[in-house]
């Protein structure tokens, strides 16, 4: 199989292969780059495989395309520059070895052959020639063409080696399973079952990238599939591990609470590349476990858990050193995500529509979102009712903003004005009237004006001087 006709769209690998004949040096392109090419995605990386002197040709390399910027790695014999869009990387072909406390290769020169059966998965171990004799040849060892047409993940070498060597790599097998939607080798999942405490040497970091990164494919829940599966989701996020056999009502969700997580988090992806508001859906159920209580005649029943859920969320952030200016953000999903059902009912006041609309503020239409991906029912005409209701809220919401004008709610009467009138210094009593007449806005009892408000004030004012209230 000859790839030249697909390389020749990069130009810049005909300098690549005129530098390799000069510099001395056997240059091979692999990996992703060819694997993406063979699916026909688009390429972001482009690994080259140097047999000689890597950083020689690597400095060559820039030099020709004008690039001045190059980092060197020479404990690991790698080099890296951007040209194009695109991230050049260059790698000397190289043997690994492996501490068991590190998941850190203690790195050796190699043949072509040592570093192709050292990489992660067959599908990342096909090589194109890029030099003059043979541009665009294609070795593949492994059978990784092969592979990429059946849609399956394999390793190289015996998975338990591949896995013990780099435990990471049991979480980029099902990250590329849920990326491209390929089936997993059986002998994949009893490794990565068997070893997955290994993970334990590797960073929190690392981990969560690559967690993340299943969240932002286009199907996660193919990836967490194969996370519980295998139990290395209990290592991973146990809070979602413990969600599964955990029943509910079924009128309109999943009966196991996982499955039907994954279901809400499969359809906020279609509507969102938000990673984001994907782990909202992923979390938002989180503390059904802790709050599951069977109500005789009832069934199963998960009082508070939404606000429970946002509770735990700041202990999960902190130990999966998720960033912390995102919390406000989840937690506000999750105590809010039952709010807008509640609201179907067409005697539903104003006051109501108003606290939500302020409760939730800028993240109203992440919220609407939220909910509608939570409707999981089997039953069509069910999802379609439950949708309309949505729509119903939805409408009142915007009847009560454009009424109301509360996207930048605030007391018209300022703090300065609450202290002048009531002849006070600045302390929680000026904060207790202020939310006064906040309140009363919001329920309606007077409008979202200056002069209402100041009125309402002065009404107000001595019942707070005089600790009646």
């Amino acid at each position: 199989m000859n790839f030249k006709e697909e390389l020749k769209e990069y130009k810049f690998l005909e300098t690549a292969s005129e530098l390799a004949e000069e510099v001395g040096v056997e240059v091979y392109v692999v990996g992703g780059f060819i694997r993406d090419l063979i699916l026909k995605k688009e390429v972001e990386d482009i690994d080259f495989l140097i047999v000689g002197d890597v950083m020689k040709y690597a400095q060559a390399f820039a030099t020709s395309l004008g690039i001045n910027d190059i980092v060197v790695f020479k404990t690991f014999g790698t080099a890296h520059f951007n040209h194009q869009g695109l991230n050049f990387e260059f790698v000397a072909a190289r043997k690994e070895s492996y501490k068991k406390s590190s998941r850190k290769p203690l790195v050796s020169e190699g043949t072509f052959y040592d570093d192709i059966s050292r990489r992660d998965f067959t599908i990342n171990t096909i090589a194109v020639s890029i030099l003059k004799e043979n541009f665009g040849d294609v070795i593949d060892h492994f059978n990784g063409i092969d592979d990429i047409e059946k849609k399956l993940i394999r390793t190289p070498l015996d998975p338990k080696v591949t896995f013990d060597d780099d435990p990471l790599r049991i979480l980029r097998a099902f990250r590329f399973a849920s990326q491209l939607n390929f089936k997993v080798d059986e002998s994949i999942l009893k490794a990565a079952e068997e070893l997955r405490d290994r993970l334990e040497i590797v960073s929190q970091e690392r981990k969560t990238d690559e967690f993340l990164k299943i969240l932002k494919s286009p199907k996660p829940s193919v990836g967490f599939k194969l996370l519980q599966h295998t139990h290395v989701m209990q290592v991973i996020f146990p809070e979602i591990y413990q969600m599964v056999g955990v029943e509910q009502r079924e009128e309109y969700h999943h009966k196991d609470v996982f499955y039907h997580t994954l279901e809400v988090v499969d359809n906020i992806s279609k509507k969102t590349n938000d990673v984001w508001l994907r782990f909202a859906a992923l979390v938002h159920d989180i503390a059904k476990p802790k709050t599951k209580k069977f109500i005789e005649g009832t069934g199963w029943t998960f009082h508070g858990h939404e606000e429970f859920g946002a509770r735990m969320m700041k202990s999960i952030f902190r130990r999966m050193k998720l960033p912390m200016h995102k919390l406000d953000y989840i937690e506000k999903l999750i105590r809010l995500h039952l709010r807008p059902i509640a609201l179907v009912s067409e005697d539903v006041t104003d006051s109501a529509i108003r606290r939500m609309v302020v409760s939730a503020d800028e993240d109203l239409e992440d919220l609407i979102t939220l909910c509608r991906a939570d409707i999981t029912s089997k039953n069509p005409d069910k999802v379609e009712r439950y949708l309309q209701n949505y729509e119903i809220v939805m409408k009142k919401v915007w009847e009560v903003k454009e009424k109301d004008k509360l996207r930048a709610f605030q007391s018209p009467v300022s703090g300065e004005v609450i202290m002048q009138v009531c002849n006070l210094s600045p302390s929680k009593k000026v904060g207790e009237i202020k939310t006064a007449i906040e309140e009363a806005i919001l329920d309606g009892i007077i409008g979202n004006n200056y002069q209402e408000a100041y009125e309402y004030l002065l009404k107000i004012k001595d019942d707070f001087l005089n600790d009646k209230i």
